[in-house]
């Protein structure tokens, strides 16, 4: 199933973005819009209240965000249930913005692939293909070491080779004493910077200009 719907958020990056999205896109917007030359607003497609708080992924995710055109190469480039995005949005002048959430570093260590056969050829095509495009010297596979930070810049070099503005925005929320988050941005960053460095990216590779990091506060959000 490509819709998925989602429970209201109690604890965790569940929470926080689906109230960021709902109730506060200005502390998402602010940062956003800076970085993207000539937006000047953001429509959030999801997590959305009205829609049973459903997150997308596959085709589904491809027709809300108006890139239905690109669902025959996602399905020669991706198997079926491919990354479930925290939250879709589309800027003013039709950028795509593909949003995976964290509120604590723990959330960062992903499993490997569970994929298996063709499915696992065609996942490992595909990282082995943006790896390639962004000139990266890994210092561990891509599908087991980090691999939903790595199957998140699959789908944006994708869309990008598919004509397509699209943004991955990377929201760090920051002082979730539940989940003994980080309190500062630098926090992040230096856990970003170990994981760009087993996945062998340097500082500025060929998709690092259409990432975007934004980091909330979660007391703005209480």
């Amino acid at each position: 199933m490509s819709r998925v719907p989602q429970p209201e958020g109690v604890r965790g990056s569940l929470k926080w973005i689906q109230r960021a999205v709902n109730h506060r896109p200005d502390l998402l917007d602010e940062g956003i819009l800076a970085r993207i030359p000539g937006a000047g607003s953001v429509e959030w497609i999801s997590p959305l209240a009205s829609d049973s708080y459903a997150e997308y992924r596959d085709a589904d995710f491809l027709s809300v965000v108006g890139a239905d055109a690109a669902a025959p190469a996602l399905a020669s480039f991706w198997p079926r249930s491919g990354p479930q995005w925290d939250a879709l949005g589309r800027t003013n002048r039709g950028d795509i913005l593909l949003v995976e959430a964290k509120a604590h570093i723990g959330e960062m260590f992903s499993p490997p692939t569970g994929a298996t056969g063709a499915a696992f050829q065609a996942i490992e095509a595909a990282l082995y293909h943006t790896a390639q495009g962004v000139k990266a010297q890994p210092k561990a596979a891509w599908s087991k070491c980090f691999y939903q930070y790595a199957n998140r810049l699959a789908y944006l070099a994708f869309l990008r080779e598919n004509g397509h503005e699209a943004w991955l925005v990377l929201v760090s929320f920051l002082g979730d004493k539940d989940m003994g988050g980080p309190e500062h941005p630098e926090t992040w960053q230096a856990a970003y910077s170990v994981m760009d460095h087993v996945l062998g990216l340097r500082a500025r590779h060929g998709l690092s200009r259409w990432i975007i990091h934004a980091h909330p506060a979660v007391a703005d959000l209480t």
